[in-house]
């Protein structure tokens, strides 16, 4: 039986820039944004996963961390069904602050690329950006 995975993930925001991994799912033929982050490790608080995650998969230290909601997420990817929580925060890292906006980074551990998107690319749909309720938490914080 699969099971429900408990994840953390960041909203680092420059310039009305989101920096995001590119990802693809074959099956739906979807290209998607999704908020850079990972599991959750037994005994781990998120907040502590958030930051472990930004270090292992771009070798960058966050800063500060804002809890911004706790949001599940029943998807599905290249054909298997999927179940997330996810905590979903705003992230200040000096380290992702200096990369240029035009700069492509990548996840260290399988190579994704990560960019900074316009965050009205998403407001405005033509890009999507998972995990459900990220896309909600992003504009709140860039509302402020």
């Amino acid at each position: 039986m699969p099971a429900i995975r408990n994840i953390a993930v960041g909203l680092p925001v420059k310039d009305g820039h989101l920096l995001a991994l590119e990802g693809h799912d074959r099956s739906r033929r979807l290209d998607f944004l999704r908020a850079i982050g990972g599991g959750i490790e037994f005994g781990e608080t998120a907040e502590e996963a958030l930051r472990r995650e930004f270090t292992e998969e771009l070798d960058v230290v966050v800063d500060a961390a804002e809890l911004l909601g706790v949001f599940e997420n029943i998807f599905t990817y290249e054909g298997s069904p999927c179940h997330e929580i996810a905590h979903v925060f705003a992230v200040s890292s000096a380290a992702l602050d200096a990369v240029p906006l035009d700069a492509e980074l990548r996840i260290l551990d399988e190579g994704s690329p990560v960019r900074w998107v316009p965050v009205d690319d998403i407001r405005s749909g033509a890009r999507i950006l998972f995990p459900s309720g990220a896309p909600e938490a992003l504009f709140a914080i860039t509302e402020r």
